[in-house]
């Protein structure tokens, strides 16, 4: 294997692969379910070898096969943590970020590298944060999160994304998050070029309205429709930006156009503002609706660089060395996971600092979700007890592969 070898796993259509690529590393594995985004990684990169299918399965790759390797990466499915959803977290049978930090026992990669929506930053999933920096804790690795804005990172659009990196403690005293750029462009300063390209004669003009970053692109999934640009409160946005966001174009708006809101984007354009360009070039296979659920589904590129190039930075020891941080997430967690017994609910505040009995109720409840959380009634009031994490780490058991199987055609 590469010094700089990744294996990436829920690899999609290869946002972050591409952007691992820029920042120097070379993939020894890619994993994907979905059939569309196999052909997009296979076309782009011939060489790379891809494995199609669940990528829990050991009838699709054997992840000891890939022991030592310098960096394990994905972006596992989003469902699970997202705001717009229920948030079933660690009890979605599509929730695999609890395998995916178990997968770091099993390979011993020298970094991990995972992303996924906003949502697992909230409080909601607290206490699932602080099991999984806990557990890489256990392997040997010092983690931190971090809620990145691709806009951050000369991306054209808002998509924030919650980054985990975990590293060894020699290469974790030298990674440092990295920095927004100077410069983003504006929806119409990506655009411009491609709006004009059709001859159309108000694309300068159009430009120069559209002077904001975008809304999230949001890919969707198998179980609705066709593409557009999102939910009722980004169109709304991309109105305001003159873009027509029921639907997406099949090319440029031509001479003569007229339009009531404006234009639609192209799967072109949508790919532009998802962070593919001249300096992250890539051709998406399939038909337009999977062409666009690949872009929109997609780690953008130019972050995935930015995050790839601090690891790789950290690994040749090029940033100033500091004392690794990890970070705390969820006191009420830390207190009920030292306890050898049932912890009061006074004892559980002051450990805690959580005083507020209600809050501490409602947190404990939110704990539930992801946790079995035994319960004692005492004369001198409720008694808890930390018991198993919900999550699917691997089991030959787990409700998840029944139920992925159930599902499977609309996963994605």
């Amino acid at each position: 294997m590469a010094s700089h070898d990744v294996v990436e796993i829920c690899a999609g259509a290869g946002g972050q692969a591409l952007g691992l690529e820029k920042a120097g590393f070379e993939h020894t594995l890619a994993v994907e379910l979905d059939a569309h985004a196999v052909s997009t990684l296979e076309h782009n990169r011939p060489s790379w070898k891809v494995a199609h299918g669940d990528v829990a399965s050991r009838d699709v790759w054997d992840p000891k096969k890939y022991q030592k390797v310098a960096l394990l990466a994905g972006g596992v499915p989003c469902p699970p943590f997202t705001i717009a959803g229920k948030q079933l977290g660690a009890t979605d049978e599509r929730d695999l970020f609890a395998w995916a930090v178990e997968l770091a026992n099993v390979m011993q990669p020298r970094a991990l590298l995972l992303e996924n929506v906003r949502g697992l930053s909230m409080p909601r999933f607290s206490g699932y944060r602080q099991h999984v920096l806990d557990r890489l804790a256990s392997m040997g690795y010092v983690a931190s999160w971090r809620l990145l804005q691709a806009s951050d990172f000369g991306v054209p659009q808002l998509r924030p994304r919650f980054v985990l990196v975990a590293m060894r403690s020699a290469d974790a005293a030298y990674f440092q998050w990295p920095e927004p750029v100077e410069k983003t462009p504006t929806v119409g300063e990506a655009l411009g070029e491609m709006m004009a390209a059709g001859g159309w004669e108000d694309a300068k003009k159009w430009a120069a309205g559209a002077n904001r970053i975008a809304p999230t692109i949001v890919g969707g999934s198998k179980k609705h429709g066709g593409a557009d640009l999102g939910p009722t409160r980004a169109k709304r946005a991309w109105k305001e930006l003159g873009v027509d966001a029921l639907g997406v174009a099949d090319a440029p708006p031509g001479p003569g156009a007229k339009f009531e809101v404006g234009p639609k984007l192209t799967t072109e354009m949508v790919a532009r503002i998802q962070g593919w360009s001249d300096d992250f070039p890539w051709e998406f296979q399939g038909r337009k609706t999977t062409r666009y659920r690949q872009i929109g589904n997609a780690f953008p590129p130019p972050v995935a660089a930015a995050v790839g190039e601090a690891i790789m930075r950290a690994f040749k020891g090029e940033a100033p060395r500091t004392a690794p941080q990890p970070s705390e997430q969820d006191p009420i967690y830390k207190a009920l996971r030292a306890a050898t017994d049932f912890v009061s609910a006074d004892q559980l505040s002051r450990a805690s600092g959580v005083l507020d009995t209600p809050e501490l109720e409602r947190r404990i409840s939110l704990l539930s979700r992801d946790f079995d959380i035994d319960i004692q009634e005492r004369a001198t009031g409720v008694a808890y007890k930390l018991g198993g994490f919900k999550a699917f780490i691997g089991q030959a058991d787990h409700s998840r592969h029944d139920q992925f199987e159930k599902h499977r055609s609309h996963i994605s």
